[in-house]
């Protein structure tokens, strides 16, 4: 039963304006922390890191996006999911986002950020009278 509940919504989602279903695919993954890098694995098979995929971080977000592209549609049936997959996590205190690194490997992105010392945050404001 619980094989047939995401076909039968994904089916029934051209009867309504919606999909709980994202088109694209979710992108899964696992990290791990320890007092030197963090490091995230993002599974991602059948993909072309060249042309397929962007790891970005901006304000100590680390964003995967990757594109799977449909082929020519000779198949009756495809349980296949084509589109864009979009993946964000907060990096965690002291991560020096411009030494981070990313690699490709068998279906696999590992991103390697490296943790250093956390910089001071905030000042305190002199009061004046």
């Amino acid at each position: 039963m619980t094989a047939l509940l995401p076909r039968l919504f994904s089916d029934m989602s051209d009867w309504f304006d919606f999909d709980p279903m994202p088109r694209g695919g979710y992108i899964r993954m696992e990290d791990f922390l320890s007092d030197k890098e963090y490091q995230l694995r993002a599974e991602l098979p059948g993909l072309d890191p060249e042309k397929d995929v962007t790891v970005s971080v901006s304000h100590g977000v680390l964003t995967i996006q990757a594109e799977r592209r449909e082929e020519d549609k000779t198949a009756h049936r495809t349980e296949f999911r084509y589109g864009v997959m979009q993946r964000s996590v907060r990096l965690p205190t002291g991560a020096e986002e411009e030494k981070v690194t990313a690699k490709y490997e068998k279906g696999v992105l590992t991103v390697t950020v490296p943790i250093g010392e956390p910089l001071p945050t905030g000042r305190t404001i002199p009061i004046g009278s």
